[in-house]
């Protein structure tokens, strides 16, 4: 990770305004939420998401055969699915 390093002044109402520069290279953009975190005297601010995509890079990287939470969501879409044609079927028998 590239570490900058900007000066930017903090108005009287404690308003704060992030350089265009920094807003696209991390990606924010219109309504963004972010997370500002304070440790010691420093503060990090993180679009929300980011970490969550962070993690699953990490997860995607390291877990040889594990099943990713889109295969979880594959499998209960097509169980949702069966489901849903048994119960069409067993109307159908009780109406005829």
């Amino acid at each position: 990770m590239t570490s900058k390093s900007i000066d930017i002044n903090v108005a009287g109402n404690g308003r704060m305004v992030l350089p265009a520069s920094v807003r696209k290279a991390m990606g924010l953009h219109g309504d963004t939420k972010i997370i500002l975190t304070v440790e010691d005297d420093q503060v990090r601010l993180s679009p929300i998401g980011h970490g969550v995509s962070r993690a699953q890079a990490l997860y995607r990287a390291h877990a040889k055969h594990a099943r990713t939470t889109d295969d979880f969501l594959e499998d209960r879409k097509a169980e949702a699915a069966a489901d849903h044609g048994e119960d069409t079927s067993a109307a159908s028998d009780r109406d005829a």
